[in-house]
């Protein structure tokens, strides 16, 4: 059963102005919400703005529009005192496991920082004690506390990254490409990681990624993005057999099937070009100039973000009823 709405984004929108003409619309116009002990992955091609997004939400970036709302309440309106509670209901794992990480810090002074700054327990014993823990809890040992960075791996590196996103108790984390530049084989172990500490910590995830096969093990809904805008949103298994946005479908077509004949006898949805340019995104639907469905109305009406059914949120003019007709789609569908 669902618990309530941790996140909510309302028509969120971030624009970063360049020079005094050019404006990159980086995010625009997301609408989504997270529940409580809820896993949400958020994927697309690089440069979607997925990553901006999370940076957005967690404050490091002002949002230029719209609304976040963090457990029922605007996080725009708080104040200092209702900020700092915020960061620590709210932390942020990053892609890099190495920039990251201060490298003239040990892990015990990397990993205890944030409860100094936020106060937490009473002395440093405590403080130390804590840290032991939280590197017990993500795999590593006490030897490992008085360590630098460059003496660990990649996959050890995120795990000390993961360890400094637990130590304030969040509620809510957002992993921003986390496994990304991590050997494959270590990848597994990371998100076995957080899928354990969730299950014991009851913890709420924004798992933003570029690796659909991947998110499929650790997302129970997955939004995609193109271009600053989501296409789709909907449940994991739904996403992945019965994909609505033509842009779901050719990312799942992307996929690699480890069976050589049914690799080589599979129909896939191929996009032609480029992804257009943030500064200068085609009117109407942002996907037309690729999508293979494109119709006349795509060119100058954005189409609606809309419930298809239920759970299921599309952003695609094939499923308006006031543009297509039921036997138009039907014949669409059964063309793919």
């Amino acid at each position: 059963m669902k618990g309530d709405k941790i996140l909510e984004l309302q028509e969120v929108k971030k624009h970063f102005q360049i020079g005094k003409k050019q404006t990159v619309k980086a995010v625009d116009g997301i609408t989504f919400h997270i529940f409580e002990g809820e896993s949400v992955g958020l994927v697309g091609e690089s440069g979607c703005g997925k990553s901006t997004l999370g940076r957005t939400i967690i404050g490091l970036y002002k949002q230029s529009e719209g609304q976040i709302l963090f457990k029922g309440r605007n996080t725009q309106s708080f104040g200092d005192k209702e900020k700092a509670a915020l960061h620590r209901d709210m932390q942020m794992i990053f892609q890099d496991p190495y920039a990251s990480l201060n490298p003239r810090s040990t892990v015990m002074e990397i990993v205890s920082e944030p409860m100094e700054v936020h106060k937490q327990y009473k002395n440093k014993k405590e403080r130390e004690k804590r840290v032991i823990e939280l590197l017990e809890d993500v795999g590593l040992s006490r030897d490992h506390a008085n360590r630098y960075p460059h003496e660990f791996s990649g996959g050890q590196r995120q795990r000390i990254g993961i360890a400094r996103a637990l130590a304030l108790n969040p509620d809510f984390i957002i992993a921003d490409e986390p496994i990304s530049a991590l050997d494959v084989s270590v990848q597994a172990q990371v998100v076995n990681l957080l899928k354990r500490l969730q299950r014991e910590k009851g913890l709420t995830y924004l798992f933003i990624a570029h690796d659909l096969a991947m998110v499929k093990h650790l997302a129970d809904r997955i939004g995609v993005m193109y271009l600053g805008r989501l296409m789709e949103m909907t449940e994991s298994g739904k996403l992945y057999s019965n994909p609505f946005h033509p842009y779901t479908e050719a990312l799942l077509g992307a996929i690699p099937i480890p069976d050589p004949d049914v690799e080589d006898a599979r129909e896939r949805t191929l996009l032609k070009g480029e992804i257009p340019s943030p500064t200068n995104p085609p009117s109407g639907c942002v996907f037309r100039t690729r999508c293979p469905y494109a119709m006349e109305v795509c060119s100058r009406q954005k189409p609606a973000w809309q419930e298809v059914h239920q759970g299921h949120f599309v952003a695609c003019h094939l499923y308006n009823e006031e543009v297509m007709g039921e036997e138009v789609r039907t014949h669409i569908a059964a063309s793919r």
